[in-house]
């Protein structure tokens, strides 16, 4: 049996968290071995199951929302827990997107033949139990769950209190299609408590049960996972992101990329914290820029020559370059050109996301050769900066590491490999 949420709170947390340890362990050599059509057919009927459930889904979210109201959570972390009927049908969208994706589990890589005969497959296995801590987005626990289902996973879900009731009523959608396909229950699992010690457990890795953690939420979260995991992580700390606007860029192109990179969603990891202008047309796009966003309600900091040309903006600190507001707030900067662009990212960013709008060809191809964050754009929003919208389903998050994943982190990220050598009779000499 998966676990259930019934309670949020458990006798003995050690001991719950080593039982779904070993039961994804087990859970997890099935799904290794599981057809595309059993895994597909678990996300379809999760898909259906969530979509005709949805009124309960509303009434959990209902309750965390209440909690959450009371305890004063801010703007940005009721608006990341908030469920409404099109969001609930997103959730379902993802899960039908990610259950028609190729499945990644022993697709060929890479083949090549040596001189001795030998022919060698580097070949995508899963990456057996992950483990996903999170915060208040109750979308987490079917994009996760189907991520790592679809890519052969088991997987572990520690959801926070703001959003305790609203995971675990989609994780019984889960756990219905799981068994409508035949696969365990305990290929998806939730964490049957908000007690802190079950997050001390899985950095603990569950007795070498747990493979990978992936911890989604605010900084302080993410840097615990960083800093006390005994397992190897897939996690971004902060999502300071920046857009350079180049002597070169189409202005119209630029208010709207820039208004939308800001304000579409200003909670998100992807949204844009800084502004960088090209000095060279500071006299004629610094104030349309800047007017845009405040006319949208953003408030704007900005260095001396930004607050000289737009009085209602505040003289930055330097604490503001380095800070992730998650909020209507951006810090703009007038910087000698792309090399100063450049210098200022690599200062002051996390690695996460960063743009150019420019139509000089050789300034975007420097831009991208030397800035080193995971993302990348040319004359787009930083907002596309999500695993749905580079076509890969949904994403578990977004790594900023080097080390394996990269990125949205879609159903490949979450495969490794093995070789695979085929022989006929060679002995070394």
């Amino acid at each position: 049996m998966s676990a259930s949420v019934t309670e949020n709170t458990i006798e003995n947390v050690a001991e719950t968290m080593q039982q779904i340890g070993v039961s994804a362990k087990v859970a997890a050599a099935r799904l290794a071995i599981a057809s595309t059509g059993e895994k597909r057919t678990a996300l379809q009927s999760a898909a259906a199951w969530l979509r005709k459930d949805a009124q309960v889904v509303l009434e959990a979210n209902e309750k965390d929302m209440q909690a959450g109201g009371e305890r004063g959570l801010p703007a940005a972390m009721l608006d990341r827990l908030k469920l409404d009927g099109n969001r609930i049908e997103g959730i379902v969208a993802a899960l039908e997107a990610i259950a028609e994706l190729a499945d990644p589990v022993g697709q060929t890589i890479a083949q090549w033949d040596r001189p001795n005969g030998l022919e060698i497959e580097r070949v995508r296995t899963p990456l057996g139990v992950v483990g996903v801590i999170f915060e208040s987005r109750p979308n987490v626990t079917a994009d996760a769950g189907a991520l790592c289902l679809m890519a052969g996973n088991a997987v572990i879900l520690r959801g926070g209190s703001d959003s305790f009731y609203s995971s675990a009523a989609i994780h019984k959608c889960m756990v219905k299609g799981l068994a409508e396909a035949g696969l365990p229950g305990t290929a998806i699992q939730i964490v049957p408590t908000v007690d802190r010690a079950a997050v001390g457990e899985m950095l603990k890795g569950l007795d070498g049960n747990l493979d990978v953690l992936v911890p989604r939420g605010g900084k302080g979260l993410v840097q615990r996972v960083q800093d006390d995991s005994r397992v190897p992580v897939f996690a971004h700390l902060e999502g300071i992101c920046h857009i350079y606007v180049d002597k070169s860029a189409d202005l119209e192109m630029a208010k709207s990329v820039v208004l939308n990179a800001k304000m579409r969603r200003t909670g998100i990891c992807g949204a844009a914290e800084t502004l960088l202008i090209d000095r060279a047309v500071a006299d004629t796009y610094l104030l349309p820029l800047v007017t845009t966003l405040h006319e949208a309600g953003c408030v704007i900091r900005g260095d001396e020559a930004v607050v000289a040309a737009f009085p209602s903006a505040t003289l930055a600190t330097e604490e503001d370059w380095s800070t992730e507001y998650l909020d209507a707030l951006i810090s703009v900067k007038v910087i000698d050109g792309i090399g100063a662009a450049i210098a200022h990212i690599e200062q002051y960013s996390s690695g996460h996301t960063e743009a150019v709008i420019a139509e000089d060809a050789l300034v975007v191809q420097r831009f991208f050769n030397e800035i080193d964050s995971a993302i990348l754009m040319h004359n787009a929003s930083t907002q596309f900066a999500d695993g749905g919208e580079f076509g890969m389903g949904a994403e578990i998050g977004i790594a900023t590491g080097k080390m394996h994943a990269r990125g949205p982190v879609g159903v490949e990220q979450l495969t490794s490999f093995k070789y695979c050598v085929r022989g006929s009779g060679q002995t070394r000499p």
